[in-house]
């Protein structure tokens, strides 16, 4: 089938593809911004304005609908992700300050894994051998990365996977907040509550950012914000099997932005391991689409083709 066949009969799974591209591209760039800032001014007080900035970008949105975005019924559940996702942003800030951004992004991908792991415990899912499998050869993939015993374990390699769990919390968060909340209204929230969290543990290390790092962090908030609203708009147009190979190109970029901008050459071990996470997810994620599409056949009504 040529691409534009697929454009026409399908053009919401490649607008969702063209999406996740789009954040991957944001969050590569925001990690080359963040290593870069944060050689003058601590990762946590960065965290702290990349999400006040991110609220900002918002400000004409909010001007031009007024209260429309703010209106909720479930502030709770956005409260808690607003906690949640400031302790993986502050975990992921000191991993782009502390360790090559490809490794950073490979181990990223352990997200969806640790997903999988909370489906079971927290929602009871059932998962079966072949998931199992998966689960392990991404585990095992991240084990290749870090190599504990071989080398001297990275800090910043252990504050990704502390992120990852915590942010595959937040997408289970996110998925019960989406089926009545707008792109734009979780992003909002997802700011505000955020913005007190950072802000209480930047305080011990502030340092008032000069005009030029201003900008920076600027622009740094508007491409998170960016990056948070591509992703879900890419999970509302598409199926996670469509869009997932297309997150994959996060580590392209990070490689190449690690490489032209600061020098850093990712060895093999971080490719090799980052594939078999990204296999290990990929394959999760397609399960879980095929059970999903045939437990929708069994409860689909009859048809007289039937």
């Amino acid at each position: 089938m040529k691409f534009s066949e697929v454009i026409s009969k399908h053009p919401s799974t490649v607008r969702g593809m063209g999406f996740m591209l789009l954040s991957a591209l944001c969050v590569s760039v925001m990690g080359g911004m963040v290593r870069h800032v944060s050689s003058d001014v601590h990762v946590f007080v960065i965290a702290f304005f990349r999400t006040l900035f991110g609220l900002l970008v918002f400000t004409p949105l909010v001007m031009k609908t007024g209260l429309l975005y703010f209106k909720t019924k479930k502030i709770g559940l956005h409260a808690l992700r607003g906690f949640l996702n400031s302790g993986a942003l502050l975990l992921m800030f000191f991993a782009f300050s502390a360790s090559p951004l490809a490794k950073v992004m490979a181990l990223r991908f352990t997200g969806p894994l640790f997903g999988a792991l909370l489906a079971v415990i927290i929602l009871h899912e059932v998962i079966r051998a072949r998931r199992i499998s998966a689960l392990i050869i991404g585990f095992f993939g991240a084990l290749i990365i870090l190599r504990p015993g071989i080398i001297e374990l990275d800090p910043g390699g252990v504050a990704v996977l502390a992120a990852a769990f915590i942010w595959a919390s937040v997408t289970i968060v996110v998925k019960l907040l989406t089926q009545t909340e707008s792109n734009a209204t979780i992003t909002i929230y997802a700011a505000i509550f955020t913005i007190p969290v950072t802000l209480a543990v930047a305080l011990p290390f502030w340092q008032t950012p000069t005009w030029e790092q201003f900008a920076w962090l600027f622009g740094l908030g508007a491409i998170g914000s960016i990056s948070h609203w591509s992703r879900a708009q890419a999970a509302r147009d598409a199926d996670l099997t469509a869009i997932m190979p297309m997150d994959f190109s996060v580590l392209i970029w990070a490689a190449l932005i690690g490489y032209f901008v600061f020098g850093e050459i990712p060895d093999i071990w971080v490719w090799v391991g980052a594939f078999m996470i990204f296999a290990a997810t990929s394959y999760i994620a397609y399960r879980e689409r095929k059970t999903k599409t045939v437990a929708a056949d069994k409860n689909k009504p009859p048809t007289k083709a039937d």
